[in-house]
């Protein structure tokens, strides 16, 4: 149960605005993979929850769980005292918030949970900047499953000074928080999201690569899989991400070819304004784009297998 607690948040401007943290309205722009569960985690946390999707049927289903579904982005932020995103991309974050700025309450928070990448964090601070909003860079880790479970991990960075709002809210989504940084503008939350999916994309085209060459030399992949056993190279994610290319469950996706393409894209795009050279995210956001190109986009990524062969085996 939320605290009666009356919280003063300097919102980017010389002005300090109220929000009362035992009765907040959270706001989700965006309710795919992703925001869907957590715009429900959040219901089911107390919290009066306003949603919104581009194709609104894919928010329809939140209305059973109490949450009120809007027909505009305007309209869901209305008297929002936390506007949570989670879109596509940067531009995507961008545009919808515009969208929604005649209605955005000044001192607002907003949680900016979409993987952007570095170059668009620092146009989304701006936005939030002019609109006088509490600014927070807070992409999670995890996918369907734990996002369904509330089980996500939040990397968090924003003004100490407004945490007890948001606190609630990443409580509702996720197991744990972790804190980089006082300024969500500086984007170190997204920095570190970047550098996880390079691991996670880096797994997942390994996974694909070692059943499809296991496929084309006649091995038996869990030979493979009995031989690496207990040891230093066995993986809980390489084995389910095996699994589903195995058993052919690559749909409903937990994290799609065409997002994982798109972090990808952002992930070598922010090696090379760093100065390093990232080949095998590089590669991975390749098989990605072919995967796509092959049919597999809405898929889960592991569907990256087939981009090893010219058609489907």
């Amino acid at each position: 149960m939320l605290r009666r607690q009356r919280t003063q948040i300097r919102a980017n401007t010389d002005q300090e605005v109220d929000v009362m943290t035992d009765n907040l309205t959270v706001t989700v722009l965006g309710t795919g993979i992703m925001g869907a569960p957590m715009a429900r985690n959040l219901a089911r946390a107390g919290l009066g929850v306003r949603a919104w999707n581009r194709s609104r049927d894919k928010a329809e289903p939140l209305a059973a769980e109490g949450v009120y579904v809007a027909d505009t982005p305007a309209e869901a932020v209305q008297g929002a005292d936390v506007v949570l995103t989670m879109l596509y991309d940067g531009p995507a974050a961008l545009d919808v918030m515009e969208q929604a700025a005649e209605a955005l309450r000044p001192g607002a928070v907003w949680v900016q949970s979409t993987t952007a990448g570095i170059e668009a964090i620092g146009e989304l601070a701006g936005f939030a900047r002019e609109h006088r909003l509490v600014f927070y860079d807070a992409p999670v880790l995890g996918t369907k499953q734990p996002a369904e479970a509330g089980q996500l991990t939040v990397l968090a960075a924003g003004p100490v000074e407004g945490r007890e709002v948001v606190s609630p809210v990443f409580d509702a989504v996720g197991a744990r928080t972790v804190w980089t940084g006082e300024d969500g503008a500086a984007g170190s939350a997204t920095r570190l999201k970047l550098v996880a999916n390079s691991w996670v994309l880096a797994a997942t085209s390994a996974t694909g690569e070692v059943l499809a060459l296991a496929q084309a030399l006649g091995v038996d992949p869990q030979g493979f899989f009995d031989a690496i056993a207990g040891g230093p190279l066995d993986m809980g994610y390489l084995r389910a991400k095996a699994a589903l290319i195995l058993g052919g469950q690559l749909s409903p996706a937990s994290f799609a070819v065409t997002t994982a393409a798109k972090d990808a894209r952002l992930i070598v795009a922010a090696g090379e304004q760093s100065g390093v050279r990232l080949d095998v995210a590089a590669a991975s956001a390749e098989r990605l784009a072919r995967a796509a190109e092959q049919g597999h986009g809405e898929e889960d990524m592991a569907a990256a297998y087939f981009a090893s062969f010219d058609e489907k085996p």
